[in-house]
């Protein structure tokens, strides 16, 4: 039974990212197309996001010049493709604060945002850091954090410290500090609602781009290989995608990283008019797919 529908939907790419930015080691291999996503979680009378992208103007424009963003388009016209308004969304769950996850939340007027205490902070504090710390900003807009600051004084900002259970009926929030940034953290959905479920998915923000994140590039033989970004540490990256492969019972592309194109391999998708994918993971009971033709 599921009590969620998810989908996957991507609202940009990066036509060719290099492998090595994704998978660390992975030097002179090559490239590969990189989805900007976020996810919408539906159900149980909820209307969630996982993320939310990033706004295409000021910084952020210039931020994805630099990255070489192709294709964006708002989440009014994303989420057109499955029925939802930016409007019905009521929760939402950052994972980090880089551009591309953050830099939208002034398109979600009535929903309350939840990001651990330690990323904002961390950031804020990194931001007082003397000019030759810079290369820690290179994924931040500074003023998406002073956007989560006023959030915080409108009272639509919950400072996660931590670990955190039932945020909603079988969502949960698990921290990842020191990691890919100071204070990630994964979302873990229960779709079943049960305690010890066998119905979970966890979004992983970017604490892993690619399959091979999780199992390496040889599946007879898996290892974990951390992604090619940490502000913290590879081995703190490690140990978190072990206990993100260990919530779904070892069934690895049950972690969900949205900034993988090979998602369309494993599950139903479409191409929408605007040339982007939606991903459908899971469908309520009484929901209708929203990406095959009845």
């Amino acid at each position: 039974m599921n009590n969620y529908s998810i989908w996957v939907l991507e609202y940009a790419w990066v036509p060719n990212y290099h492998l090595s930015g994704l998978i660390y080691g992975a030097h002179n291999q090559g490239h590969c197309k990189l989805p900007y996503g976020y996810v919408l979680i539906k159900g149980k009378g909820q209307i969630a996001l996982v993320d939310v992208g990033y706004n295409h103007k000021a910084y952020g424009e210039v931020l994805a010049a630099t990255y070489g963003v192709e294709n964006w388009r708002p989440p009014r016209t994303v989420m057109a493709e499955v029925g939802v308004r930016p409007e019905d969304v009521s929760t939402v769950f950052i994972t980090h604060a880089h551009f591309d996850h953050m830099g939208n939340m002034e398109d979600f007027p009535n929903a309350t945002f939840h990001l651990q205490e330690r990323e904002l902070e961390k950031w804020v504090w990194t931001l007082s850091l003397d000019r030759r710390f810079r290369w820690f900003l290179g994924g931040i807009d500074p003023a998406d954090i002073m956007r989560a600051v006023d959030l915080a004084r409108q009272g639509r900002l919950v400072a996660v410290n931590g670990d955190r259970e039932d945020v909603l009926p079988g969502i949960d929030l698990h921290a990842a500090f020191d990691t890919h940034t100071w204070g990630s953290m994964y979302v873990r959905v229960r779709n079943d609602l049960a305690r010890n479920s066998a119905n979970t998915w966890v979004f992983a923000g970017d604490l892993v781009y690619t399959h091979e994140n999780l199992r390496g590039t040889d599946t007879s033989d898996p290892q974990y290989i951390p992604v090619g970004l940490a502000t913290g540490s590879q081995f703190n990256l490690v140990m978190t995608t072990d206990a993100m492969v260990k919530a779904v019972d070892g069934n690895c592309y049950r972690v969900i990283p949205v900034h993988e194109e090979r998602l369309k391999d494993l599950y139903p998708s479409r191409i929408t008019k605007e040339g982007l994918r939606i991903t459908e993971l899971a469908l309520a009971d009484g929901e209708v797919s929203q990406v095959v033709t009845r």
